[in-house]
């Protein structure tokens, strides 16, 4: 329905979508996501956050989302937290939660 468009005449959201779906196709060991659900609604956002942990579990990739969501941050194995533009702490979660779970 859009393909024959142009990326300037796509919306934000549907640009972010079109990246990560290429990003993912080109299957790469790890992928780095800046904000991944910025643009997005929130049941859009969680399809999305979704397809990343798919495509971490089922292939055996790292996906490293960066974002400033603290309730993303609750579905990773493990959070990094910077401060300063500096390494703070590492913490491990043992209990990630499902996207489906996640709101903001």
């Amino acid at each position: 329905q859009r393909a024959d468009h142009f990326p300037s005449q796509l919306s934000g959201g549907e640009q972010q979508r079109i990246a990560l779906a290429r990003a993912v196709a080109k299957n790469p060991d790890l992928l780095l996501c800046d904000e991944p659900t910025g643009a997005l609604d929130l049941q859009t956002g969680i399809q999305v956050l979704k397809l990343l942990r798919d495509f971490c579990e089922s292939y055996g990739k790292t996906v490293l989302i960066i974002t400033h969501n603290s309730e993303i941050a609750k579905m990773a194995d493990r959070i990094f937290y910077l401060r300063d533009g500096r390494l703070s702490r590492i913490e491990t979660n043992e209990n990630p939660v499902p996207p489906e779970r996640v709101t903001w």
